[in-house]
């Protein structure tokens, strides 16, 4: 909305000749505050219409920005990714644009100097789209000079294309600026052989200075990398806290590492760890800047994917998302308080939660991680579930974080996807690439009963939209069928939005058949936060003549 322009009359300054002993400079000075006192006096009189509308309160902006950063696609020699970027409808403003391109040195710095600028935001939180440019600067229009890969034309619409060829492909920083920030989001999906037959998904996210991975290891066969992607234009100074059943693992290699802006750095954890760990934990933090993280493993022969980065810690946790033909799940718990946490552990199923047998509680030692095996089968599964964790004593919570490796099993081999805890849906919710025929949607109401609908825009090249509501009772976990939008033609869009009850939180899983056992991954949906709350601003004086 444009601010309206407040024109100060002209001001003739007064007529102090015949004061008293009054100096020329004093004339001057009690000139100069009675022009002040005029000029303040009417911006008193003229405060803003708004804030007497709204008495003072703060009022809701469309986020005018946003900026979202992918990991490196991982993909091997062979494998290919697409990103796909979507915002949906309802977008207000000035005809934005959108695109997504490779974080390299030189799109970076083009990113940093919008073409066309733009009325800014205030940033939205560290979890959604950011309402500032990926340096943090003002807001508007991505340079024409970026080399962008793919470009977002209208809400509504999802736009995809393929990430770079070749194993060594860097990460990419997606921008969208106008009517298609708010809800921008951006996803990509990778299929490689690496490791055997496999399907990793991940959600791009904005940039940040804290991420948290619960799942990690670098035993047996698995093969984990942490990955650390600079779309700002300063350098970012990097530390991994890792923290495994014995204890935080120090290592000086992983302090203090520097990533310039427009670099992908990759690291094995292996050369971090000192030796084999498992039920690793890995908190990325920055001394200084922001980047992007993620870790993705390998567990050859029996599947790979990216894992999902956790909500921050908190005394309770929920994991959304396990699929219905589960056969096994892995639970990692982490705390790096200096107090030990005791937990209860619940599973969604058809009446509410209930507590498996044998797994009702779990210790977790201050500073360490601690694991559960869960065991399914036709007799004991109850459809799509989802894991929650609560302090067993409401007087001693302690923050924890924690991920689920979940795998499917036929004929001796696996898939494995990993989960992580997350956070509500909240007002709006979306993940950009989904596909007809292979994509199901799991929703979870933690305490009370809940409405969600559930709006499937067209495909990339063609469809039309379907909307659907659906009823999720608390305690359950309902699986969503049916949702391709009719005539689908290239990956989709789901949109989810809380129409009443909850909190609700959800994971839409995508499968591909493969011989023996399909291959799958599972990305959590955010909220999209298309919104900030803005304080209202009155005039004040004081800010320029003191108190």
């Amino acid at each position: 909305m444009k601010k309206p322009t407040l024109k100060a009359p002209r001001l003739k300054a007064p007529d102090l000749s015949s004061v008293a002993g009054g100096s020329r400079t004093g004339q001057s000075l009690l000139a100069g505050v009675a022009v002040l006192g005029l000029v303040f006096g009417i911006a008193e009189l003229r405060a803003p219409a708004t804030s007497a509308a709204t008495g003072g309160k703060r009022t809701t902006a469309q986020v005018e920005r946003a900026a979202l950063v992918c990991p490196p696609p991982m993909q091997g020699v062979t494998g290919s990714t697409t990103l796909t970027l979507f915002s949906p409808e309802g977008g207000t403003g000035s005809t934005g644009t959108g695109l997504l391109a490779d974080a390299t040195a030189d799109n970076v710095l083009a990113a940093q100097n919008p073409a066309q600028p733009a009325p800014s935001a205030p940033a939205a939180p560290s979890d959604a789209a950011s309402a500032a440019a990926p340096g943090g600067q003002p807001s508007g229009s991505p340079a024409a000079a970026v080399d962008a890969r793919v470009s977002l034309a209208k809400p509504g619409l999802p736009a995809t294309g393929p990430a770079a060829n070749g194993d060594t492909a860097p990460g990419s920083f997606a921008i969208a600026t106008g009517n298609l920030a708010p809800g921008f989001t951006a996803t990509q999906l990778t299929s490689s052989e690496q490791g055997g037959s496999g399907l990793s998904g991940a959600d791009c996210l904005p940039s940040g200075t804290s991420f948290w991975f619960s799942g990690a290891s670098t035993t047996g066969n698995r093969v984990d990398y942490v990955t650390l992607v600079n779309a700002d234009s300063v350098t970012a100074v990097v530390d991994l806290r890792m923290y495994g059943d014995k204890g935080p693992i120090d290592n000086e290699l992983a302090a203090n590492i520097s990533v310039p802006p427009g670099k992908t750095e990759t690291m094995s954890l292996a050369s971090l760890t000192k030796g084999p760990v498992d039920n690793l934990a890995l908190h990325v933090v920055t001394r200084s800047g922001r980047i992007a993280a993620g870790v993705h493993a390998i567990d050859t022969g029996k599947g790979s994917d990216w894992l999902e980065p956790s909500a921050d810690p908190a005394a309770s946790v929920v994991i959304p998302g396990i699929p219905d033909d589960v056969t096994t799940a892995h639970l990692v718990i982490a705390t790096d308080s200096a107090d030990d946490a005791d937990l209860k552990v619940q599973l969604s199923g058809k009446n509410g939660w209930f507590t498996p047998a044998g797994n009702e509680t779990v210790h977790v030692k201050a500073g360490m991680t601690a694991a559960l095996d869960f065991q399914f089968t036709e007799q004991t599964r109850e459809g799509a579930s989802a894991v929650r964790l609560t302090p067993t004593s409401d007087s001693h919570p302690t923050p924890v974080v924690a991920g689920l490796r979940v795998d499917r099993e036929n004929k001796g081999r696996t898939e494995a996807a990993w989960l992580a805890g997350g956070n509500p849906v909240g007002a709006r919710a979306s993940v950009a690439d989904n596909r007809a025929g292979q994509t199901k949607l799991f929703l979870t109401a933690t305490d009370g009963d809940a409405k969600v609908r559930v709006t499937s825009s067209a495909g990339a090249s063609g469809g039309t939209p379907v909307s659907k509501d659906v009823d999720v009772p608390a305690g359950t976990t309902v699986g969503v069928d049916g949702i391709d939008p009719a005539g689908a033609n290239g990956p989709y869009a789901l949109t989810l939005q809380t129409l009443g009850g909850g909190p609700v939180l959800a994971a839409r899983q995508i499968t591909v058949p493969a011989k023996d056992v399909p291959a799958f991954t599972t990305q959590q949906f955010r909220d999209d936060h298309a919104t900030v709350q803005v304080p209202q601003v009155a005039a004040d004086p004081g800010v320029v003549l003191g108190r």
